[in-house]
């Protein structure tokens, strides 16, 4: 265990390397920090962080720089979640209340992030596994082709033509509507299948073949591996850390371009709390030189999908983990009130 000086200093050394980008020195620590010790004993604590691995020192007489495991010491047990001010949460609740859609929620979402953080921000479409049915709508398009119309509890919308095997009418059509939406309207999709199974009983013969056909499609929808979407933004973003990516940027630019790596460095949507992976901790190589920044949102207390941001290692910590939470916060009322 670190003594409480030396996390004071440790704390100091990130904070000054975050906002300077310069490694950090005992003298310059002990004039912008009020440690209350002398320089040779703030050396001292410095060789004692650096022998445990938390500081490392890039060039020979340079100052110090923290390492992946120096920031997550900083992260658990430093540094507190910086709380979004009063003008920041109007701003971000103006912006948001703007959209007029689930895909403009998530495009204004990106920008947002991506504009208070100065990160890669990313954001998951909300999952239709972990949602519930708002309503079904099936529209005749001709005798024998439906439009089926699946209206998701989180705004979500999804059509699906259905070309049927017979004519289907407009009174089976209704009575079809009205009974699908009597059985799953407000309940969740992994309950869908046994709902409907019977349902095609309630027909006429010459209809059930119809009726089978919507519920397959409907089925389908919910099981489709594409509904795992998601959308980044602010990736010029990265431009403004070259020294943070003194080698080349390809490789973090290249995981950007693989949705399933981004999933999975977001997380389970099923963790609504906040996780913050650094450099190495990121299983993706190229992703080493990175830290990820993500949290659950979603509505009533249930997180439907993930949101966060991407950016070097030497990030402010405090302020991205707060945007990132007021941002996911505003989002999950508009899905609520949605």
């Amino acid at each position: 265990m670190l003594s409480e000086r030396r996390l004071q200093v440790l704390r100091a050394i990130v904070q000054d390397y975050v906002g300077t980008e310069e490694p950090v020195g005992s003298k310059a620590l002990t004039e912008r920090h009020n440690l209350g010790v002398s320089p040779a004993t703030v050396r001292n604590d410095m060789a004692a962080l650096e022998d445990e691995g938390y500081i490392a020192q890039p060039h020979t007489s340079a100052g110090r720089i923290p390492t992946d495991k120096g920031y997550r010491l900083f992260v658990d047990k430093l540094a507190g979640v910086k709380p979004m001010t009063a003008p920041e949460r109007r701003a971000i609740q103006n912006f948001l209340d703007g959209a007029v859609d689930l895909d403009d929620v998530v495009a204004r979402t990106v920008r947002l992030l991506a504009q208070l953080t100065r990160q890669v921000a990313v954001v998951q479409y909300p999952s239709l596994t972990r949602s519930t049915v708002r309503h079904v709508e099936l529209l005749s398009l001709a005798p024998a082709r439906l439009m089926l119309v699946l209206i998701t509890d989180t705004g979500r919308v999804e059509q699906r033509m259905v070309d049927c095997p017979a004519p289907f009418g407009e009174a089976s059509l209704a009575d079809l509507r009205a009974r699908l939406n009597s059985r799953v309207a407000g309940r969740r999709f992994a309950d869908v299948p046994q709902l409907v199974e019977d349902l095609p009983d309630a027909f006429d013969v010459e209809d059930r073949g119809t009726v089978s056909t919507v519920l397959s499609t409907l089925l389908e929808t919910l099981v489709e591996e594409n509904e795992e979407r998601l959308i980044i933004g602010g990736t010029a973003n990265l431009t403004r850390f070259p020294h943070d990516f003194p080698l080349t940027i390809r490789p973090v630019l290249e995981a950007l371009e693989e949705q399933v790596v981004l999933l999975k460095l977001l997380g389970e949507a099923k963790e609504p709390g906040m996780t913050v992976r650094i450099g190495h901790e990121n299983a993706y190589e190229g992703l080493n030189s990175t830290s990820v920044v993500s949290v659950g949102y979603g509505s009533g207390g249930e997180a439907v999908a993930k949101l966060g941001v991407v950016g070097p290692t030497r990030m402010d910590y405090p302020g991205t983990m707060g945007a990132v939470r007021a941002v996911a916060r505003y989002v999950g009322q508009i899905l609520a009130e949605s």
